[in-house]
């Protein structure tokens, strides 16, 4: 695609109009790429995990108590073989109660106590019916081994040890879901407090 040049100019009083072209202007260059071939990526059971009701009781007074770890069935299904990357984004952001950057939150109670957090691993990743290594990376020139989804990077797929995205156009893996709430003590307990995290996963094509 050939990049679009806008000369932007500012001029500060009469005594620009006297300086030459050159020195009152500068290029800016708009660029990308448009990609032939479509994702889509797609969750067991609608994305949903459901935990229902837990009594009060149940939580641990001091520390974090861990919910159920559930999964749930990743696909990620591409019109061609595409080069892509998951970027997960926390609709919760900033709730999260846990010092770890990895996490998501589950959200404030009513007076903006942290409720807990959320770790999203991935397992048994299978694409274009061969085994792959989930590789992370907050820059895409740079990726190493990581089962972790993190809001701070991206996750692609690789087939080998050198840790180098591979295309792919049809990819399934497990995804590990495993809520923690935070010290009952820290929570406004008195009455029931919903608690939800919310993370979004998208392609990124590389």
């Amino acid at each position: 695609m050939k990049a679009i040049q806008i000369p932007l100019a500012a001029c500060v009083g009469l005594a620009c109009v006297l300086q030459a072209q050159a020195a009152s202007t500068v290029d800016l260059s708009v660029s990308g790429v448009i990609t032939p071939s479509a994702c889509t990526p797609s969750l067991s059971n609608g994305g949903v995990y459901d935990l229902g009701k837990i009594a009060a009781k149940e939580l641990n007074s001091d520390q974090p108590t861990r919910l159920p770890t559930s999964s749930l069935q990743l696909a990620i299904t591409c019109e061609a073989v595409t080069l892509l990357a998951l970027e997960p984004r926390d609709n919760r952001l900033g709730s999260s109660y846990s010092t770890y950057p990895d996490t998501f939150g589950l959200g404030l109670a009513a007076n903006n106590a942290k409720l807990g957090y959320l770790q999203l691993t991935l397992d048994t990743v299978v694409g274009d019916g061969v085994d792959m290594k989930p590789i992370g990376s907050t820059n895409p020139s740079s990726w190493t081994p990581s089962r972790i989804l993190s809001p701070r990077f991206l996750t692609a797929f690789s087939l080998n040890e050198e840790h180098i995205p591979a295309p792919l156009q049809q990819l399934n893996a497990n995804l590990q879901i495993a809520p923690i709430l935070a010290p009952a003590n820290t929570l406004p307990l008195t009455e029931e407090v919903p608690f939800e995290a919310s993370v979004t996963l998208s392609i990124k094509y590389l």
